[in-house]
């Protein structure tokens, strides 16, 4: 992927990073450390971006229902979640990134903080 060498090239580091098939394309989300080194290598590999959009990023001990507790406070703020994915960090820990409505942010960030 022309994307992800560049960003390698450039030094960009990664906090989360999420692909998926949209129809007969990819969909490519980023959660760069640094936004503007993320942009600068994008631009440089003729990558057009489209966004930005707002995440967040859920880390924490793995245990039973580590998760479940998160979705269970957005739920019970009225909260939908768009889109989740999960995975084991090893030694103990998993990472999240979430997707909720843009009219959601500011709520879910209060919830979640």
């Amino acid at each position: 992927m022309k994307v992800l060498n560049a960003l390698r090239d450039e030094g960009v580091n990664l906090s989360a990073f999420v692909a998926f098939p949209k129809g007969r394309r990819a969909q490519l989300d980023f959660v760069p450390v640094d936004q503007a080194a993320f942009k600068t290598a994008a631009k440089k590999a003729k990558v057009r971006l489209i966004g930005p959009k707002t995440t967040f990023l859920v880390k924490g001990d793995e245990r039973t229902g580590a998760v479940a507790d998160t979705v269970t406070k957005l739920s019970g703020a009225g909260i939908n979640i768009t889109a989740l994915h999960v995975i084991t960090a090893g030694a103990g820990r998993y990472g999240a990134i979430l997707w909720v409505k843009p009219r959601d942010v500011n709520k879910a960030a209060k919830v979640l903080l």
